[in-house]
């Protein structure tokens, strides 16, 4: 059944189109402006983040090898986005094909997939560092973190494949369908399917589970031990600081898997789609934002290794 291609469905449209945020010619511009500083900001502070880790020695350790690839997620995540959301926002909408709705839906549903993996990976490297603080240099080696950062991209991969063809079987109605959002995510495409969906949207909870619902259990697991070491720490300080850094990724673990859970795990008839999109701005701009800003602002040895950057760059250019 995966093994068709959706290009070859012949019943389906020849193009989608994606329905405007707005009519008003100044609203769309103000918007442009908007969405554009965002993934401006999104870029650079990733950016930094991935340059920071891989230039600097003081960074070479699992959670900054995690962090890094995060960011690295989160850019491509965007970018699989953004671009063309904008490129509708400035002028006449500009339809996109059948294959180019499925390559972005493949693509998003594996960035997307692999970075919800990754925070699960993150809060098992917390788990183990305030847990396990002795043994955690042998538990937690090079090639470990590799294997899991693999692993989490190989399942998202496989997963969203699967996906991705199974909703491209589907036929679709006319020669030209309006997507009510801004990309081609599943469900605004399942509403466009003149076909039963019922299997389509089992499957989909299916995957929304394996991909928010166990990772974000084992992260709650995570931190009900992180949280009972914590208070046996004598230190206020040692709390003060472990609390600090929990804190900032729960942050973003709530963020995250709280909109994708509203927009994958509700029932598509209690569903708004106007709701969807809305929430899937969050997941978009404010959590690939939030982790620079988190990660910068609240972390000394990120902050650190950017000033020395910056500093010694400054000294470079003087001499």
């Amino acid at each position: 059944m995966f093994a068709r291609s959706p290009v070859l469905n012949q019943s389906g449209p020849t193009e989608f189109v994606f329905r405007a945020f707005t009519t008003v010619p100044e609203l769309q511009a103000l918007l442009f402006l908007l969405f554009l500083l965002l993934y401006l900001m999104i870029l650079c502070g990733n950016a930094a983040i991935v340059w920071a880790v891989r230039t600097h020695s003081s960074l070479h350790t699992p959670m900054y090898f995690f962090l890094c690839n995060l960011s690295f997620v989160e850019i491509s995540y965007t970018t699989v986005v953004v671009p063309l959301m904008l490129a509708n926002l400035w002028g006449a909408r500009k339809p996109i094909p059948l294959a180019g709705c499925g390559a972005q839906m493949f693509f998003f549903l594996t960035l997307g997939g692999a970075d919800c993996f990754l925070l699960a990976i993150m809060a098992y490297d917390r788990y183990v560092a305030i847990c396990h603080p002795l043994r955690y240099t042998l538990i937690m080696t090079q090639k470990l973190c590799v294997r899991m950062v693999l692993c989490a991209l190989g399942l998202a991969l496989l997963l969203s494949l699967q996906l991705t063809c199974l909703i491209f079987t589907l036929p679709f109605c006319g020669h030209r369908r309006e997507i009510n959002h801004f990309l081609c995510d599943v469900p605004p495409v399942l509403r466009l399917a003149c076909a039963d969906i019922r299997v389509h949207q089992a499957v989909l909870y299916v995957v929304g589970i394996l991909v928010l619902t166990v990772p974000f259990l084992l992260i709650c697991v995570s931190y009900v031990f992180i949280a009972s070491a914590i208070l046996r720490i004598r230190s206020a300080e040692g709390r003060r600081r472990a609390f600090s850094t929990c804190s900032s990724h729960l942050t973003v673990v709530l963020l995250q898997y709280g909109f994708c859970a509203l927009v994958y795990l509700r029932p598509q008839s209690g569903s708004s789609v106007d709701e969807d999109r809305q929430f899937a701005l969050v997941y978009t701009f404010i959590t690939p934002l939030l982790n620079p800003l988190i990660y910068t602002l609240r972390n000394k040895d990120v902050k650190g290794a950017l000033k020395k950057a910056i500093s010694s760059k400054g000294t470079a250019e003087a001499l």
